[in-house]
């Protein structure tokens, strides 16, 4: 009985310490630890969703696209502080049949820490999530703009839990509200996760990563990027598959559609991205 419990003792630690899809969600990392991934990220869209929710064409051939280099990194400061930061240089299109523009630089930057509150193997992990994001160099008046040049500040509860023995991986949810001082609206963020491993070298995992209006926004949408818009509701579905090369690094390949939304583009994002992590 005894070397039963601890041959499931040392299981769950190999899939929790080897899995890559496990670094992130409501875990926190070692102190000292880190992840790194570099993305490649193409988005484009024809079409949008409108105020009551349905998919229909821009008109006059109108196509948005957004190629953009993305870096999102995690260190451990302590076994249950982990900083956070993350930051994104695009290149935008927007264009019809009677205009064109363009806009291209470093966009919006992300800072927070994630706090782990409670870690129990009967419960889950527990943990709190503090964002603020500061707008890039780019101007609020551009004719294409890289954001909303909007100062923001999130707040998060994440919940996650192996699913060992049952499967080699874990679920993980989120709940957050993102305030800002202006326009555009607030928003309540939410996140529904899945990941597994396939076998040693190859995992997936899945999200419902959604968006909701507060609705408290004032100003209209003149600023020519439709997935800035104010008051829009989405809710994209992110499927990904990794191959691990190493125990510290790896490949991931993602297709991510929107599936629902109101007042926004209605379009998807194919990513390829390089991680690393402490082995």
């Amino acid at each position: 009985m005894k070397q039963t419990a601890i041959k499931l003792l040392l299981s769950l630690l190999i899939v929790a310490a080897y899995s890559a899809t496990v670094f992130a969600g409501a875990w926190t990392a070692k102190q000292g630890a880190f992840y790194e991934k570099a993305a490649f990220n193409y988005y484009y869209s024809h079409e949008t969703f409108s105020s009551t929710g349905s998919r229909g064409g821009t008109g006059d051939s109108g196509k948005f696209t957004d190629y953009n280099l993305s870096n999102y990194f995690e260190y451990g400061l302590l076994d249950n502080l982990t900083a956070i930061n993350s930051l994104t240089y695009k290149w935008l299109k927007n264009e019809d049949s009677t205009q064109r523009t363009k806009g291209y630089g470093l966009g919006d930057v992300d800072l927070g820490l994630r706090y782990k509150l409670l870690d129990s193997d009967s419960i889950g992990i527990v943990s709190t999530q503090l964002l603020v994001k500061i707008p890039g160099p780019y101007g609020a008046t551009d004719s294409l703009p890289l954001g909303n040049g909007q100062l923001d500040a999130e707040a998060r509860l994440l919940y996650g839990r192996s699913l060992y023995p049952l499967l080699p991986g874990y679920a993980n949810l989120e709940l957050g509200y993102r305030a800002r001082t202006k326009d555009p609206s607030d928003e309540i963020r939410y996140l529904l996760e899945f990941g597994v491993d396939l076998t040693d070298e190859i995992y997936s995992r899945a999200k419902l990563d959604g968006t909701l209006s507060v609705n408290n926004g004032k100003k209209h949408d003149t600023n020519g990027n439709p997935t800035a818009s104010n008051n829009f509701d989405l809710g994209k579905l992110d499927l990904t598959v990794g191959y691990k090369v190493a125990p510290g690094w790896g490949f991931e390949a993602s297709y991510v559609p929107a599936l629902y939304g109101q007042n926004t583009a209605a379009g998807a994002t194919y990513s390829f991205a390089l991680y690393l992590k402490t082995p």
